[in-house]
């Protein structure tokens, strides 16, 4: 395959199943962080090497750095702790006057945060997809939104880009550009999900993801969602590797899976 790849577009027009591709990790933290961002974002990025290893321990939650649009970083250093809830996510959140406040920060201790969040993959060094497609969406979105738009390293699934994840309520969405994305997070913040474009809520499994968006769209609640292979794919633009992939299939309850072909 050629330098002129792109994962997101192959996996376009494959008809790539969205549903249930959604980050499953039930606590994040966001730390501000304006670059450069790394592959390995935290690990490979400025941040004092204390700090590095002290995020690294953070036993079960997900560390994503965030930047303003731009690059833009401060006054201080923002903080988002996000934790799981059976309604999506709660958030609260602390203004640090240094990043070296992070090592003695009680994630307990932070104020609650009231708004919503728009965070988008642009890290680019992890998948150009990302960059390319993700920066004049958040860029679009900031437009829009200034305070609650946010560029974020990887959510997962860049093949999916452009992605965003909606916070509180945890949504997750892909495919989206520069033409969709403010009518998409008008849809999240009205109460609604553009359920074309989403790739399920966060915190969740892959089939409870899948069986929600079932739900959503008029689909019987009780039906099974059933995790079955999907075929092998290059999954990022940096890597000519075939990877092997997951898709959900939803049956009707005690309807026998299909014979093998």
């Amino acid at each position: 395959m050629s330098d002129d790849f792109r994962c997101s577009v192959d996996s376009r027009n494959d008809h790539e199943q969205l549903a249930g591709t959604a980050p499953a990790d039930t606590e994040l933290l966001l730390v501000e962080h304006p670059g450069p961002w790394g592959r390995q974002a935290v690990a490979e990025s400025r941040l004092p090497a204390e700090v590095k290893d002290h995020l690294a321990a953070l036993d079960g939650v997900r560390v994503q750095l965030v930047r303003r649009p731009g690059g833009v970083g401060g006054p201080g250093v923002r903080v988002f702790h996000a934790t799981a809830t059976e309604a999506g996510f709660r958030v609260t959140t602390a203004r640090l006057a240094q990043v070296d406040d992070l090592l003695a920060l009680d994630l307990g201790s932070l104020s609650p945060y009231e708004g919503v969040l728009w965070l988008v993959c642009t890290n680019g060094r992890r998948d150009r997809c990302c960059a390319e497609v993700g920066r004049p969406i958040a860029a679009g979105l900031a437009a829009r939104w200034p305070e609650e738009t946010w560029e974020t390293t990887h959510l997962g699934g860049h093949r999916f880009a452009g992605t965003l994840l909606a916070l509180p309520s945890g949504h997750t969405l892909g495919r989206l550009s520069a033409d969709n994305v403010v009518a998409a997070c008008a849809e999240l913040e009205a109460g609604g999900v553009p359920l074309d474009l989403s790739r399920g809520r966060a915190g969740r499994s892959g089939a409870d993801q899948v069986r929600e968006l079932h739900a959503l769209a008029g689909g019987d609640p009780d039906d099974e969602v059933v995790e079955v292979a999907g075929p092998d794919r290059r999954q990022s633009c940096g890597g000519l590797e075939l990877k092997a992939t997951t898709r959900f299939e939803v049956r009707p309850r005690g309807r026998p899976a299909p014979a093998p072909r």
